[in-house]
C-alpha cells in the first residue's frame, strides 16, 4: 500500500468542503470512484487530516495525562478499508496518538474496545474509530467515533471536521514523514474475539450457566457479505448451535449479493428462504458494520421494523416491567396500543435518528423516568443494560437468550416462544414511505435556505387540518406534523440532512391509504418548489 506522497495531487479544500462530509454524528463520504457523477470526496490526505483532528479532539477532551493516548480502529468490509485504515493510522500519529488496529470488526466492538480493562488487548482504548458507511454502496465510506461516554454527538462531529479544515491547509509530507519518525506506535490486535467471547457467556448466563444453551437449534445466519460473519462461527456454535445454510459471511465490499441492510425487501427475502430452505428455527440478518439487526422465525415471520421493536419490548418488559421504550418518529399505533395496553409499558415516540432515541432515552432516565430500550424502525436498537450501544449483534443476543432459557424452564423450544411474545400486535395492512423533493433553486425559495422553506410546509399542512372533522392532530409529537384519520396515520417530517420532506402512510387498506394521501396532496399543492409525483402516483392509483 503506497502511502501518501508528492505524487497525489492534493486538492484545495476549505472548511465548507469537510462540513459537508458529516452525516449527523457520522462523516460519510466517496472513497474510490467508479460511480459517474460521484467524485471522491474522501481522498487519503483527508482521511489523515481528520484523523489527526479527532486525536488532537482527544487530546483536549482527555486533557494532558501521564501516559500517551491510544485508539483503536477497526473496519468492515469496504473495499476502500486497508487504505483508509493507513491513512487514519497516519493522521493519528499527526496527533502524536498511538494506535491499535483490530482489522475486520464490527461498530460495536470498537465503542466496547474503550469498556474492556484488558492490558493484554491493549484495552481501555481512550477513543475508537470505525471505519464503515453502513448500508451503503460500495464506492462510500465513512467513520464513527466513540469514547468510553459512547458515540460522538452532531456538535463534536462539526468541531473535529473544523479541526480537519485546518490540519489538511498544512498537511504536507514533511510532517507526515516527521510523525512517522517520532513513531506513535501501531499494533494489530485481534479484538474480535474478546467481543464475541462477551456474548457467549451472555446466553451462558442467562440460561443458568449451560455450556450450549442453543444445542439442537438450527440458526441460520446472513451477513451480507459484511463484517457479521463472525457471529456464526465465533457466538453460535460454541453455544451448541447448527448454523449450515448460514450465507454471505465471506466479507466482500462489492456486496454482490444483496444490499446489507435489515430494512431492504431483498435483504429479507434472501434471510427467508434460507430460513425456510434449511427447515432452520430461526434466521439472522446483519448489515454491514452489524450496528443493526433483525430475525425471521421458523415459519419465514420477519422480526424487524415495528415488529422487531415489539418483540423486544415484550423481553425487556418482562425483566422491567412498566419501562419507556424510547423509539423513533415513525412507529405505528398498533404498536403504541401492543406497548401500553398488552405489555403495561409506556410508548415514547421520538425523533429519528439512532442517537438522537438513545441520548432521548438516557435523559429520561436523568429526569427519574426509568427507560431500559431505545430502538429505531431501522434495526439500531440499544439497551440500558449494555452502555446504550446500539448493537445488532447484542440485540439477537437478547433473542437467543429467551430461546435459551424458555427451554431452559421447560417452556417450549423453537422460534415459537418469540413468535408468541407478538401475539396481538396490530399491524397495518398498507405502510409506505414517499420522498416529496424541495427543489433547492426554484424561485419559490427566494434565496431561503430549504429547510425554511420545508418548515413553511410543515406548517401550512398543520393549519390545514385543523377544520377537518376526520382528522386529529398527536397531542404529543417531536418531529413534523402526524395525524391520525381514516382508520390510520401519516407523518410529515423535514429530513435531518437532505431538502427532502419523507411521508409515512399507515393505513388499513389501500383507499384509506390515498384519503390520507389526498389530505397532504391537497395542503401542499401551491407549493410549487415540492415534487410531489410520489403524491400523485398514490392519490391517482385508486
Amino acid at each position: 500500500m503506497e502511502a501518501a506522497s508528492s505524487s497525489v495531487t492534493v486538492p484545495s479544500l476549505d472548511k465548507t468542503d469537510f462540513l459537508k462530509l458529516q452525516n449527523g454524528s457520522d462523516i460519510r463520504g466517496v472513497a474510490v470512484p467508479g460511480v459517474e457523477g460521484e467524485p471522491v470526496s474522501l481522498p487519503e490526505p483527508v482521511t489523515e487530516a481528520i484523523a489527526a483532528a479527532f486525536g488532537q479532539w482527544l487530546l483536549h477532551k482527555k486533557k494532558a495525562e501521564s501516559r500517551r493516548l491510544r485508539v483503536s480502529v477497526g473496519h468492515d468490509s469496504r473495499i476502500s478499508a486497508q487504505t483508509l485504515l493507513e491513512a487514519v493510522s497516519r493522521g493519528l500519529g499527526v496527533s502524536g496518538l498511538d494506535v491499535v488496529q483490530f482489522g475486520l470488526a464490527s461498530t460495536p466492538a470498537m465503542f466496547n474496545s474503550t469498556l474492556t480493562e484488558d492490558e493484554s488487548f491493549l484495552c481501555p482504548a481512550d477513543g475508537a474509530i470505525m471505519i464503515t458507511a453502513s448500508h451503503l454502496p460500495y464506492n462510500r465510506n465513512g467513520f464513527k467515533f466513540f469514547t468510553s461516554d459512547g458515540g460522538l454527538g452532531k456538535v463534536d462531529i462539526k468541531n473535529i471536521l473544523e479541526r480537519a479544515a485546518d490540519i489538511y491547509k498544512n498537511l504536507s509530507d514533511e510532517n507526515l514523514r516527521k510523525s512517522q519518525r517520532e513513531s506513535s506506535s501501531i499494533t494489530e490486535v485481534d479484538y474480535m474475539s474478546v467481543y464475541t467471547s462477551g456474548l457467549v457467556k451472555a446466553v451462558r448466563r442467562a440460561a443458568g450457566d449451560l455450556e450450549k444453551p442453543l444445542e439442537g437449534f438450527h440458526i441460520v445466519v446472513d451477513a451480507g457479505n459484511g463484517a457479521g460473519g463472525f457471529f456464526a462461527a465465533k457466538v453460535l456454535e460454541p453455544l451448541g448451535a447448527i448454523t449450515s445454510g448460514s450465507q454471505f459471511l465471506e466479507p466482500d465490499g462489492m456486496f454482490p449479493n444483496h444490499i446489507p441492510n435489515p430494512e431492504d425487501k431483498s435483504a429479507m427475502e434472501a434471510i427467508t428462504k434460507a430460513v425456510l430452505d434449511n427447515k432452520a428455527d430461526l434466521g439472522i440478518i446483519f448489515d454491514t458494520d452489524v450496528d443493526r439487526s433483525a430475525a425471521v422465525d421458523a415459519t419465514g415471520r420477519e422480526f424487524n421494523r415495528n415488529r422487531l421493536i415489539a418483540l423486544l419490548s415484550a423481553i425487556v418488559l418482562e425483566e422491567h416491567p412498566g419501562t419507556t421504550i424510547v423509539t423513533d418518529s415513525v412507529t405505528s399505533d398498533g404498536l403504541t396500543s401492543f406497548i401500553e395496553k398488552k405489555l403495561g409499558g409506556k410508548h415514547h415516540r421520538f425523533k429519528r435518528g439512532y442517537k438522537n432515541v438513545i441520548d432521548e432515552a438516557i435523559r429520561l432516565n436523568s429526569v427519574g423516568e426509568e427507560s431500559h430500550l431505545a430502538i429505531e424502525t431501522s434495526g439500531h436498537g440499544a439497551l440500558k443494560e449494555n452502555h446504550w450501544l446500539d448493537d445488532g449483534a447484542y440485540l439477537m443476543v437478547k433473542i437467543l437468550n429467551k430461546l435459551a432459557a424458555a427451554r431452559a424452564a421447560g417452556e417450549g423450544s423453537g422460534s415459537k416462544v418469540l413468535t408468541d411474545l407478538v401475539e396481538g400486535l396490530e399491524e397495518p395492512k398498507v405502510a409506505l414511505e414517499l420522498r416529496l423533493k424541495i427543489d433547492k433553486n426554484h424561485s419559490d425559495l427566494e434565496g431561503s435556505d430549504f429547510r425554511e422553506y420545508g418548515e413553511k410546509v410543515l406548517q401550512h399542512v398543520s393549519n390545514s387540518i385543523e377544520t377537518n372533522p376526520n382528522l386529529k392532530r398527536a397531542p404529543v409529537n417531536y418531529e413534523g406534523i402526524r395525524v391520525s384519520g381514516f382508520g390510520g396515520w401519516f407523518l410529515l417530517r423535514l429530513s435531518l440532512h437532505d431538502p427532502v420532506l419523507p411521508l409515512n402512510i399507515e393505513a388499513q387498506s389501500e383507499d384509506d391509504a390515498v384519503k390520507l394521501g389526498l389530505v397532504v396532496a391537497t395542503a401542499v399543492k401551491e407549493f410549487n418548489a415540492l415534487d410531489t409525483s410520489a403524491l400523485s402516483n398514490l392519490t391517482h392509483s385508486s
